[in-house]
Protein backbone atom coordinates (compact mmCIF):
# COMPACT_ATOMS: atom_id res chain seq x y z
CA UNK A 1 0.00 0.00 0.00
CA UNK A 2 1.06 3.39 -0.70
CA UNK A 3 2.95 5.47 2.11
CA UNK A 4 1.55 9.11 1.00
CA UNK A 5 -1.86 9.15 -0.36
CA UNK A 6 -2.96 12.36 -1.52
CA UNK A 7 -6.77 12.82 -1.59
CA UNK A 8 -8.51 14.40 -4.49
CA UNK A 9 -12.13 16.28 -3.72
CA UNK A 10 -14.58 18.35 -4.09
CA UNK A 11 -16.60 20.81 -1.50
CA UNK A 12 -19.95 19.12 -0.85
CA UNK A 13 -17.65 15.76 -0.22
CA UNK A 14 -15.05 17.21 1.46
CA UNK A 15 -15.97 16.92 5.04
CA UNK A 16 -17.03 13.77 4.82
CA UNK A 17 -13.89 12.54 3.27
CA UNK A 18 -12.16 13.45 6.63
CA UNK A 19 -14.56 12.17 8.76
CA UNK A 20 -14.00 8.84 7.12
CA UNK A 21 -10.38 9.08 7.44
CA UNK A 22 -10.55 9.51 10.65
CA UNK A 23 -13.07 6.63 11.44
CA UNK A 24 -10.02 4.93 10.33
CA UNK A 25 -7.41 6.16 12.64
CA UNK A 26 -4.68 5.41 13.12
CA UNK A 27 -4.15 4.90 9.41
CA UNK A 28 -1.22 2.70 7.98
CA UNK A 29 0.04 5.95 5.70
CA UNK A 30 0.19 9.47 5.37
CA UNK A 31 -3.39 11.19 3.77
CA UNK A 32 -3.49 14.70 2.61
CA UNK A 33 -7.07 16.03 1.57
CA UNK A 34 -6.98 18.39 -1.59
CA UNK A 35 -10.31 20.22 -2.53
CA UNK A 36 -10.13 20.86 -6.47
CA UNK A 37 -12.55 24.03 -5.83
CA UNK A 38 -15.30 21.96 -7.51
CA UNK A 39 -18.78 21.42 -5.99
CA UNK A 40 -18.36 17.16 -7.62
CA UNK A 41 -14.45 15.73 -8.31
CA UNK A 42 -16.07 12.95 -9.71
CA UNK A 43 -17.35 15.20 -12.49
CA UNK A 44 -14.19 17.64 -12.79
CA UNK A 45 -12.43 17.07 -15.92
CA UNK A 46 -8.37 16.51 -16.83
CA UNK A 47 -7.52 19.71 -17.28
CA UNK A 48 -9.16 20.71 -14.12
CA UNK A 49 -6.98 18.61 -12.19
CA UNK A 50 -4.51 19.40 -14.35
CA UNK A 51 -4.74 23.20 -13.79
CA UNK A 52 -5.52 23.20 -9.95
CA UNK A 53 -3.24 20.80 -8.68
CA UNK A 54 0.44 21.89 -8.68
CA UNK A 55 1.88 18.80 -7.82
CA UNK A 56 1.67 15.30 -6.25
CA UNK A 57 3.28 16.93 -2.89
CA UNK A 58 5.56 14.32 -1.85
CA UNK A 59 2.17 11.55 -2.49
CA UNK A 60 3.28 8.21 -4.14
CA UNK A 61 -0.25 7.95 -5.10
CA UNK A 62 -2.89 10.05 -6.13
CA UNK A 63 -6.68 8.56 -5.49
CA UNK A 64 -9.64 10.34 -7.33
CA UNK A 65 -13.15 8.76 -6.82
CA UNK A 66 -14.39 5.80 -8.30
CA UNK A 67 -16.63 7.63 -10.55
CA UNK A 68 -14.01 10.42 -12.29
CA UNK A 69 -14.07 9.61 -16.01
CA UNK A 70 -10.88 11.39 -17.05
CA UNK A 71 -7.59 10.29 -18.54
CA UNK A 72 -5.69 8.65 -15.67
CA UNK A 73 -2.48 7.52 -17.43
CA UNK A 74 -2.00 11.35 -18.33
CA UNK A 75 -3.09 12.29 -14.74
CA UNK A 76 0.05 9.89 -13.83
CA UNK A 77 2.36 10.86 -16.39
CA UNK A 78 2.31 14.86 -15.15
CA UNK A 79 2.45 14.19 -11.70
CA UNK A 80 5.27 11.18 -11.58
CA UNK A 81 2.70 9.62 -9.27
CA UNK A 82 0.61 6.61 -9.74
CA UNK A 83 -2.74 7.69 -10.38
CA UNK A 84 -6.02 5.50 -9.11
CA UNK A 85 -9.87 5.38 -8.78
CA UNK A 86 -10.78 5.04 -5.71
CA UNK A 87 -14.38 3.42 -4.18
CA UNK A 88 -17.64 4.89 -6.13
CA UNK A 89 -18.86 5.79 -2.67
CA UNK A 90 -16.58 7.25 0.32
CA UNK A 91 -18.60 5.12 2.87
CA UNK A 92 -16.56 2.14 0.75
CA UNK A 93 -13.07 3.66 1.47
CA UNK A 94 -12.53 1.35 4.44
CA UNK A 95 -13.52 -1.99 2.64
CA UNK A 96 -11.22 -0.56 -0.48
CA UNK A 97 -8.21 0.07 1.53
CA UNK A 98 -9.11 -3.89 2.76
CA UNK A 99 -8.96 -4.76 -0.57
CA UNK A 100 -5.76 -3.18 -1.40
CA UNK A 101 -3.90 -4.75 1.31
CA UNK A 102 -5.14 -7.92 0.72
CA UNK A 103 -5.98 -7.92 -3.16
CA UNK A 104 -8.07 -10.41 -4.27
CA UNK A 105 -7.57 -12.85 -6.81
CA UNK A 106 -10.68 -14.25 -8.59
CA UNK A 107 -8.63 -15.75 -11.63
CA UNK A 108 -8.30 -19.36 -10.21
CA UNK A 109 -10.75 -22.13 -9.49
CA UNK A 110 -10.68 -25.88 -9.50
CA UNK A 111 -13.91 -27.18 -11.09
CA UNK A 112 -14.86 -27.28 -14.72
CA UNK A 113 -18.22 -26.63 -16.20
CA UNK A 114 -19.27 -28.70 -19.11
CA UNK A 115 -22.26 -26.51 -20.84
CA UNK A 116 -25.10 -28.87 -22.66
CA UNK A 117 -26.57 -27.86 -25.76
CA UNK A 118 -29.86 -30.05 -24.84
CA UNK A 119 -31.05 -29.88 -28.52
CA UNK A 120 -27.89 -30.43 -30.58
CA UNK A 121 -29.15 -32.97 -32.93
CA UNK A 122 -31.80 -30.37 -34.20
CA UNK A 123 -28.67 -27.42 -34.52
CA UNK A 124 -26.37 -27.53 -37.90
CA UNK A 125 -22.70 -27.93 -37.31
CA UNK A 126 -22.56 -24.07 -37.90
CA UNK A 127 -25.19 -23.07 -35.45
CA UNK A 128 -23.55 -25.53 -32.77
CA UNK A 129 -20.18 -23.59 -33.24
CA UNK A 130 -22.23 -20.33 -32.73
CA UNK A 131 -23.82 -21.82 -29.63
CA UNK A 132 -20.43 -23.08 -28.13
CA UNK A 133 -18.82 -19.93 -28.52
CA UNK A 134 -21.67 -18.35 -26.65
CA UNK A 135 -21.56 -20.75 -23.45
CA UNK A 136 -17.74 -20.51 -23.80
CA UNK A 137 -17.64 -16.86 -23.30
CA UNK A 138 -20.29 -17.29 -20.27
CA UNK A 139 -17.25 -19.54 -18.91
CA UNK A 140 -17.94 -23.19 -20.29
CA UNK A 141 -14.73 -24.87 -20.10
CA UNK A 142 -16.62 -28.62 -21.86
CA UNK A 143 -19.28 -28.35 -24.83
CA UNK A 144 -22.10 -31.16 -24.16
CA UNK A 145 -23.80 -32.09 -27.31
CA UNK A 146 -27.18 -33.07 -25.93
CA UNK A 147 -28.62 -35.71 -28.27
CA UNK A 148 -32.52 -36.59 -28.02
CA UNK A 149 -34.49 -39.24 -27.88
CA UNK A 150 -35.85 -40.76 -31.55
CA UNK A 151 -34.18 -38.11 -33.15
CA UNK A 152 -31.30 -38.54 -35.33
CA UNK A 153 -28.14 -37.19 -35.04
CA UNK A 154 -26.30 -37.67 -38.53
CA UNK A 155 -24.02 -34.93 -38.26
CA UNK A 156 -23.37 -35.66 -34.34
CA UNK A 157 -19.50 -36.95 -36.05
CA UNK A 158 -19.05 -33.72 -38.61
CA UNK A 159 -19.76 -31.61 -34.74
CA UNK A 160 -17.50 -33.03 -32.87
CA UNK A 161 -14.88 -32.55 -35.64
CA UNK A 162 -15.77 -28.72 -35.97
CA UNK A 163 -16.24 -28.11 -32.66
CA UNK A 164 -12.19 -29.72 -31.66
CA UNK A 165 -11.07 -27.79 -35.19
CA UNK A 166 -12.07 -24.62 -33.62
CA UNK A 167 -10.46 -25.29 -29.89
CA UNK A 168 -13.34 -26.62 -27.72
CA UNK A 169 -13.30 -30.17 -25.52
CA UNK A 170 -16.58 -31.93 -26.39
CA UNK A 171 -18.62 -34.36 -24.47
CA UNK A 172 -21.76 -35.99 -25.75
CA UNK A 173 -24.47 -37.17 -23.60
CA UNK A 174 -26.60 -39.60 -24.79
CA UNK A 175 -28.39 -42.66 -23.53
CA UNK A 176 -28.42 -43.96 -26.53
CA UNK A 177 -25.77 -46.87 -26.93
CA UNK A 178 -25.16 -46.44 -30.84
CA UNK A 179 -24.89 -42.69 -30.40
CA UNK A 180 -22.11 -43.07 -27.34
CA UNK A 181 -20.38 -45.34 -30.03
CA UNK A 182 -20.28 -43.32 -32.47
CA UNK A 183 -19.43 -39.73 -30.48
CA UNK A 184 -16.42 -42.41 -28.79
CA UNK A 185 -15.15 -43.25 -31.73
CA UNK A 186 -15.29 -39.51 -33.87
CA UNK A 187 -13.04 -38.59 -30.71
CA UNK A 188 -15.05 -37.01 -28.36
CA UNK A 189 -13.44 -36.40 -25.22
CA UNK A 190 -16.06 -37.34 -22.79
CA UNK A 191 -19.10 -39.24 -22.89
CA UNK A 192 -22.50 -39.32 -20.45
CA UNK A 193 -23.49 -40.99 -19.25
CA UNK A 194 -22.25 -45.08 -18.71
CA UNK A 195 -23.63 -47.43 -16.50
CA UNK A 196 -22.05 -50.49 -15.12
CA UNK A 197 -24.25 -52.57 -18.49
CA UNK A 198 -22.34 -50.05 -21.09
CA UNK A 199 -18.88 -49.38 -19.55
CA UNK A 200 -17.69 -51.86 -22.03
CA UNK A 201 -18.17 -48.80 -24.55
CA UNK A 202 -15.01 -46.78 -23.47
CA UNK A 203 -13.25 -49.29 -24.63
CA UNK A 204 -13.84 -48.17 -28.31
CA UNK A 205 -11.93 -44.88 -27.76
CA UNK A 206 -10.25 -42.62 -25.61
CA UNK A 207 -12.98 -40.86 -23.87
CA UNK A 208 -13.20 -40.42 -20.41
CA UNK A 209 -16.67 -41.58 -19.64
CA UNK A 210 -18.92 -40.28 -16.57
CA UNK A 211 -20.16 -42.87 -14.82
CA UNK A 212 -23.80 -43.48 -13.64
CA UNK A 213 -25.77 -45.86 -11.30
CA UNK A 214 -28.25 -48.01 -12.97
CA UNK A 215 -30.96 -46.17 -10.62
CA UNK A 216 -30.35 -43.17 -9.08
CA UNK A 217 -30.36 -45.52 -5.38
CA UNK A 218 -28.53 -48.04 -6.85
CA UNK A 219 -24.82 -46.93 -5.31
CA UNK A 220 -24.28 -50.87 -5.52
CA UNK A 221 -24.45 -50.46 -9.64
CA UNK A 222 -22.33 -47.30 -9.78
CA UNK A 223 -19.37 -49.44 -7.51
CA UNK A 224 -19.02 -52.33 -9.84
CA UNK A 225 -19.01 -49.81 -12.92
CA UNK A 226 -16.16 -47.79 -11.22
CA UNK A 227 -13.99 -50.94 -10.39
CA UNK A 228 -14.67 -52.14 -13.71
CA UNK A 229 -13.10 -48.76 -15.05
CA UNK A 230 -10.40 -49.17 -12.39
CA UNK A 231 -9.35 -52.66 -13.60
CA UNK A 232 -8.88 -51.26 -17.29
CA UNK A 233 -6.53 -48.45 -15.69
CA UNK A 234 -8.57 -45.46 -17.26
CA UNK A 235 -9.35 -42.33 -16.19
CA UNK A 236 -13.28 -42.00 -15.30
CA UNK A 237 -16.04 -39.03 -13.55
CA UNK A 238 -18.40 -40.45 -11.26
CA UNK A 239 -22.02 -38.73 -11.26
CA UNK A 240 -24.41 -40.20 -8.34
CA UNK A 241 -26.94 -37.80 -9.97
CA UNK A 242 -28.59 -34.99 -8.25
CA UNK A 243 -32.01 -34.99 -8.36
CA UNK A 244 -34.82 -32.32 -8.30
CA UNK A 245 -36.50 -30.85 -4.79
CA UNK A 246 -39.23 -33.34 -4.06
CA UNK A 247 -37.94 -36.07 -5.92
CA UNK A 248 -35.16 -37.54 -3.90
CA UNK A 249 -32.93 -34.29 -3.94
CA UNK A 250 -31.92 -34.52 -0.13
CA UNK A 251 -31.06 -38.30 -1.03
CA UNK A 252 -28.90 -37.09 -3.95
CA UNK A 253 -27.16 -35.13 -1.82
CA UNK A 254 -26.23 -37.56 0.53
CA UNK A 255 -25.13 -39.95 -1.98
CA UNK A 256 -22.46 -37.09 -3.23
CA UNK A 257 -20.81 -37.37 0.08
CA UNK A 258 -21.08 -40.74 0.24
CA UNK A 259 -19.69 -41.34 -2.94
CA UNK A 260 -16.80 -38.91 -2.08
CA UNK A 261 -16.43 -41.26 1.45
CA UNK A 262 -16.28 -44.48 -0.64
CA UNK A 263 -13.81 -43.09 -3.47
CA UNK A 264 -11.73 -40.49 -2.14
CA UNK A 265 -9.51 -39.40 -4.91
CA UNK A 266 -12.56 -40.18 -7.22
CA UNK A 267 -13.45 -37.35 -10.08
CA UNK A 268 -16.82 -36.45 -9.37
CA UNK A 269 -19.34 -34.96 -11.71
CA UNK A 270 -22.72 -32.77 -10.26
CA UNK A 271 -25.31 -31.95 -13.31
CA UNK A 272 -27.24 -29.17 -11.46
CA UNK A 273 -30.14 -28.85 -14.25
CA UNK A 274 -32.49 -30.87 -12.11
CA UNK A 275 -32.97 -28.29 -9.26
CA UNK A 276 -31.52 -25.18 -11.26
CA UNK A 277 -34.40 -25.65 -14.42
CA UNK A 278 -36.92 -27.59 -12.31
CA UNK A 279 -37.34 -24.86 -9.27
CA UNK A 280 -39.01 -21.76 -9.77
CA UNK A 281 -36.44 -19.58 -8.06
CA UNK A 282 -33.87 -17.38 -9.00
CA UNK A 283 -30.64 -19.36 -9.83
CA UNK A 284 -27.86 -17.39 -8.26
CA UNK A 285 -29.08 -18.92 -4.61
CA UNK A 286 -29.44 -22.04 -6.20
CA UNK A 287 -25.77 -21.91 -7.28
CA UNK A 288 -24.31 -20.22 -3.84
CA UNK A 289 -25.86 -23.14 -2.46
CA UNK A 290 -24.75 -26.02 -4.76
CA UNK A 291 -21.01 -24.58 -4.95
CA UNK A 292 -20.66 -24.89 -1.09
CA UNK A 293 -21.53 -28.55 -1.64
CA UNK A 294 -19.44 -28.55 -4.80
CA UNK A 295 -16.40 -26.68 -2.45
CA UNK A 296 -16.78 -29.04 0.33
CA UNK A 297 -16.93 -32.18 -1.08
CA UNK A 298 -13.88 -31.08 -3.87
CA UNK A 299 -16.25 -32.13 -6.84
CA UNK A 300 -14.06 -31.12 -9.96
CA UNK A 301 -17.10 -30.98 -12.58
CA UNK A 302 -20.30 -29.10 -12.59
CA UNK A 303 -22.71 -29.74 -15.90
CA UNK A 304 -24.91 -26.64 -15.97
CA UNK A 305 -27.63 -26.27 -18.88
CA UNK A 306 -29.53 -22.84 -19.42
CA UNK A 307 -33.05 -23.62 -21.48
CA UNK A 308 -35.61 -21.97 -18.84
CA UNK A 309 -35.53 -18.05 -19.50
CA UNK A 310 -35.12 -17.64 -15.48
CA UNK A 311 -32.07 -19.96 -16.14
CA UNK A 312 -30.59 -18.36 -18.79
CA UNK A 313 -27.19 -16.78 -16.69
CA UNK A 314 -26.56 -20.15 -15.07
CA UNK A 315 -22.90 -20.71 -16.52
CA UNK A 316 -21.90 -17.44 -16.01
CA UNK A 317 -23.27 -17.91 -11.96
CA UNK A 318 -21.27 -20.54 -12.00
CA UNK A 319 -18.50 -19.71 -13.41
CA UNK A 320 -18.67 -16.56 -10.49
CA UNK A 321 -19.29 -19.03 -8.04
CA UNK A 322 -16.46 -21.53 -8.82
CA UNK A 323 -14.15 -18.55 -8.42
CA UNK A 324 -15.60 -16.96 -5.35
CA UNK A 325 -15.28 -19.81 -3.42
CA UNK A 326 -12.10 -21.22 -4.59
CA UNK A 327 -10.76 -17.86 -3.24
CA UNK A 328 -12.75 -18.11 0.31
CA UNK A 329 -11.62 -21.62 0.34
CA UNK A 330 -8.21 -20.72 0.23
CA UNK A 331 -8.50 -18.11 2.66
CA UNK A 332 -10.30 -20.43 5.17
CA UNK A 333 -13.26 -18.39 5.10
CA UNK A 334 -16.98 -18.48 4.21
CA UNK A 335 -17.78 -17.07 0.82
CA UNK A 336 -18.61 -13.41 2.12
CA UNK A 337 -16.40 -10.69 0.95
CA UNK A 338 -14.95 -12.27 -1.95
CA UNK A 339 -16.97 -10.51 -4.98
CA UNK A 340 -20.06 -9.21 -5.48
CA UNK A 341 -21.16 -11.88 -8.48
CA UNK A 342 -24.12 -13.31 -6.74
CA UNK A 343 -25.51 -10.64 -5.21
CA UNK A 344 -27.30 -9.96 -8.05
CA UNK A 345 -30.74 -8.72 -6.23
CA UNK A 346 -29.71 -7.08 -3.07
CA UNK A 347 -26.31 -6.02 -1.78
CA UNK A 348 -24.92 -6.25 1.09
CA UNK A 349 -24.84 -2.51 2.28
CA UNK A 350 -27.15 -1.09 -0.27
CA UNK A 351 -27.83 2.30 1.84
CA UNK A 352 -24.33 4.47 2.52
CA UNK A 353 -25.97 7.19 3.75
CA UNK A 354 -28.74 7.57 6.30
CA UNK A 355 -31.52 10.34 6.30
CA UNK A 356 -29.90 12.75 8.53
CA UNK A 357 -26.42 12.60 6.29
CA UNK A 358 -28.49 13.21 2.69
CA UNK A 359 -30.07 16.19 4.63
CA UNK A 360 -26.91 17.80 6.32
CA UNK A 361 -25.58 17.87 2.04
CA UNK A 362 -29.02 18.98 0.76
CA UNK A 363 -28.62 22.08 3.16
CA UNK A 364 -25.24 23.06 1.32
CA UNK A 365 -26.80 22.85 -2.51
CA UNK A 366 -27.15 26.17 -3.45
CA UNK A 367 -27.64 25.60 -7.01
CA UNK A 368 -31.37 24.85 -8.91
CA UNK A 369 -29.63 21.14 -9.98
CA UNK A 370 -31.06 18.19 -8.69
CA UNK A 371 -29.77 15.59 -6.51
CA UNK A 372 -30.92 11.95 -5.99
CA UNK A 373 -30.27 9.45 -3.38
CA UNK A 374 -31.53 6.56 -1.51
CA UNK A 375 -31.47 5.95 2.17
CA UNK A 376 -33.20 3.10 4.10
CA UNK A 377 -36.33 5.79 4.57
CA UNK A 378 -36.79 6.66 1.12
CA UNK A 379 -36.08 8.47 -2.23
CA UNK A 380 -33.89 11.93 -1.74
CA UNK A 381 -34.87 14.44 -4.23
CA UNK A 382 -33.25 17.89 -3.56
CA UNK A 383 -31.77 21.08 -4.62
CA UNK A 384 -31.22 24.85 -3.20
CA UNK A 385 -34.91 25.35 -3.45
CA UNK A 386 -35.81 22.33 -0.74
CA UNK A 387 -34.90 18.77 -0.06
CA UNK A 388 -38.01 16.25 0.04
CA UNK A 389 -38.27 12.21 0.54
CA UNK A 390 -40.94 9.80 -0.79
CA UNK A 391 -41.26 6.28 -1.52
CA UNK A 392 -43.00 6.51 -4.90
CA UNK A 393 -41.69 9.14 -7.46
CA UNK A 394 -45.12 10.20 -8.57
CA UNK A 395 -45.11 11.64 -4.80
CA UNK A 396 -42.41 13.96 -6.01
CA UNK A 397 -43.62 15.21 -9.07
CA UNK A 398 -45.28 18.27 -7.76
CA UNK A 399 -42.00 19.18 -6.24
CA UNK A 400 -40.45 19.10 -9.85
CA UNK A 401 -39.66 22.66 -11.07
CA UNK A 402 -38.86 21.69 -14.83
CA UNK A 403 -40.56 24.19 -17.09
CA UNK A 404 -40.62 22.71 -20.83
CA UNK A 405 -37.13 20.70 -20.47
CA UNK A 406 -37.97 18.08 -21.99
CA UNK A 407 -34.76 16.16 -21.84
CA UNK A 408 -34.22 17.24 -18.06
CA UNK A 409 -38.03 15.16 -17.66
CA UNK A 410 -36.89 12.30 -18.90
CA UNK A 411 -33.80 11.95 -17.30
CA UNK A 412 -35.08 12.49 -13.69
CA UNK A 413 -37.63 10.60 -14.45
CA UNK A 414 -35.38 7.54 -15.68
CA UNK A 415 -33.34 8.24 -12.43
CA UNK A 416 -35.97 8.24 -9.96
CA UNK A 417 -37.49 4.76 -11.74
CA UNK A 418 -34.09 3.56 -10.75
CA UNK A 419 -33.89 4.83 -7.24
CA UNK A 420 -36.87 3.48 -6.53
CA UNK A 421 -35.87 -0.30 -7.60
CA UNK A 422 -33.33 0.32 -5.87
CA UNK A 423 -35.30 1.37 -2.47
CA UNK A 424 -37.64 -1.75 -2.92
CA UNK A 425 -35.21 -4.13 -3.26
CA UNK A 426 -32.05 -3.13 -1.38
CA UNK A 427 -29.54 -2.13 -3.97
CA UNK A 428 -27.16 0.73 -4.01
CA UNK A 429 -28.16 3.24 -6.02
CA UNK A 430 -25.80 6.20 -7.93
CA UNK A 431 -26.89 9.40 -9.40
CA UNK A 432 -26.26 8.96 -13.83
CA UNK A 433 -24.91 5.12 -13.36
CA UNK A 434 -27.23 1.74 -13.85
CA UNK A 435 -28.11 -0.29 -11.20
CA UNK A 436 -25.93 -3.69 -10.65
CA UNK A 437 -26.82 -6.89 -10.75
CA UNK A 438 -24.07 -9.17 -10.29
CA UNK A 439 -23.54 -11.26 -13.24
CA UNK A 440 -27.58 -11.73 -13.53
CA UNK A 441 -26.43 -9.20 -16.79
CA UNK A 442 -23.17 -7.65 -18.51
CA UNK A 443 -21.54 -4.68 -16.46
CA UNK A 444 -23.13 -1.53 -17.47
CA UNK A 445 -20.74 0.72 -19.44
CA UNK A 446 -20.42 4.46 -18.32
CA UNK A 447 -23.40 6.29 -19.75
CA UNK A 448 -24.53 4.09 -22.63
CA UNK A 449 -27.13 6.59 -23.51
CA UNK A 450 -24.99 9.38 -24.16
CA UNK A 451 -27.01 11.56 -21.52
CA UNK A 452 -23.91 13.45 -20.86
CA UNK A 453 -24.54 15.83 -23.97
CA UNK A 454 -27.58 17.30 -21.93
CA UNK A 455 -24.59 19.10 -19.35
CA UNK A 456 -23.72 18.58 -15.75
CA UNK A 457 -26.50 21.15 -14.97
CA UNK A 458 -29.04 19.69 -16.03
CA UNK A 459 -28.00 16.53 -14.49
CA UNK A 460 -27.75 17.05 -11.18
CA UNK A 461 -23.97 17.90 -10.94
Amino acid sequence: MARHILFLTGSLAESRLRQVLDSLAPLPFEATVVNLGVKVAALATTEIVLRRLDSARGADLILLPGRFRGDIDALTNHFGAAVERGPDELEDLPQYFQRQARPLDLSRHDTRIFAEIVDAPSRDTAAILAKAAELRADGADVIDLGCLPDTPFPHLEEAIGALHDAGFAVSVDSLNPEELLRATTAGADYLLSLTEETVHLADEGDAVPVLIPTTPPDLDSLGRAVDAMTRRGRRFLVDPILEPIHHGFTDSLLRYRTVRERWPDAEILMGIGNVTELTDADTSGITAVLMGVVSELRIGNVLAVQVSPHCRRAIREFDAARRQFFAARTAHSMPRGFGNGLLCLRDRRPFVRDAAQIAETAAQIRDPNYRVEVSAEGIHLYNRDGHHRATDPFDLFPTLDLGTDTGHAFYLGVELARAQIAWQLGKRYAQDSELRWGVATDEPQDDPTGFHAIGPTKRGG
